[in-house]
């Protein structure tokens, strides 16, 4: 009994110290970076963040979805996609509007409600007529469901953008303010300021009201939640129509600000985004942004630093943090552990 709590104490702590030097040359590589080039180190940042953001409406409807019925839908990210799309035809085909202007900006906001209603409506149908049947079935079931939905949004993707990258004009200004040093297009506040108040309407409703109660209660327990007279079919239907018209906003906001779809936008983003969520404990929304925020942060300043691997190591960068992580914190960095249900 002795030699195996030594063994246990020994591991625990060979992992603590293994982490404590890994976060050690993190540090040192930042502040080394920040030493040579202030103003590239905080541009690099502001670009990281702006990614993050954008990442965060996407990883919240994989936490979401997971938190209420344990499900990976990993057509989310197609959804997104699928967004951007209907977003790019809203704003340049329906309405012809290419260029800042008071009529574009009103645009936007016009389709901003409009692909979130869209994306939302999709994402209901899909849990009705793909997931729903399989809530009991075993979980390999609905997760292959999941991935032939996401082949079918990409079929439609590629009938409706084409193969290639398409690219459009944007109703957003272009230009920019500087700081320091420091460049911020007017696209990045414009973010920001459509993504923070999603984010807080989207916590509002999730912890303050009555159908954010339930979705809490189904997602701990839905047969009691049942037994409690809650209706748990409308419940889940509500957490993927939240789900997606957070992932419509995000189409919206990628197709205005970078200028171009293509039909498989929602599985590069899409992976990322779930790596988001898994990072920061998946199934816990302040984990889900809080995951997105230092992805693309990780992304950012890899890619924008004077001492960086560069942009071709991007990806391998963020998967490598990813695997050190679940190696040393399986649960995540606002995680918890899972208690089994019997």
């Amino acid at each position: 009994m002795g030699n195996t709590s030594a063994r246990f104490s020994a591991r625990l702590l060979i992992e603590r110290a293994s982490a404590s030097i890994i976060i050690g040359l993190v540090f040192f590589w930042l502040a080394v970076n920040l030493v040579k080039s202030p103003s590239q180190f905080f541009q690099a940042s502001v670009i990281g963040i702006s990614n993050g953001v954008l990442y965060a409406l996407i990883a919240l409807g994989y936490t979401l979805v997971y938190g209420i019925i344990e499900l990976i839908n990993f057509a989310h990210g197609d959804l997104f996609m699928l967004g951007g799309l209907f977003a790019a035809t809203f704003i340049s085909v329906w309405f012809g509007q290419e260029t800042p202007s008071t009529t574009g900006y009103g645009v936007f906001f016009l389709c901003l409600i409009a692909v979130m209603g869209f994306c939302a409506t999709i994402n209901v149908a899909i849990e009705r007529f793909a997931y729903r049947r399989l809530r009991r079935a075993p979980k390999l079931a609905p997760l292959i469901t999941a991935v032939g939905v996401s082949f079918i949004i990409q079929f439609i993707g590629i009938r409706w953008n084409g193969s290639g990258p398409r690219t459009w004009n944007s109703v957003l200004p272009a230009g920019e303010f500087v700081i320091s040093g420091v460049h911020i297009p007017y696209t990045t506040i414009i973010s920001f300021a459509v993504t923070i108040p999603l984010l807080v309407l989207m916590t509002f409703i999730v912890t303050k009201t009555r159908r954010g109660k339930a979705m809490r209660a189904t997602a701990q327990d839905a047969d009691a939640a049942r037994l409690m007279g809650i209706d748990v079919n409308k419940t889940i239907a509500f957490t993927f129509a939240l789900g997606g018209a957070l992932a419509g906003a995000a189409g919206l906001l990628f197709q205005q600000t970078r200028g171009v779809t293509n039909y498989n936008l929602g599985y590069q983003l899409g992976l990322i985004a779930f790596t988001s969520a898994v990072l920061g404990g998946i199934g816990n929304l302040s984990g889900a942004v809080l995951g997105a925020i230092l992805i693309g942060l990780v992304q950012g300043l890899n890619d924008g630093l004077p001492i960086g691997l560069g942009q071709q190591w991007s990806q391998t960068v963020v998967f490598t943090i990813l695997i050190l992580l679940m190696v040393f914190r399986p649960t995540g960095l606002l995680g918890k552990p899972m208690v089994e249900k019997v």
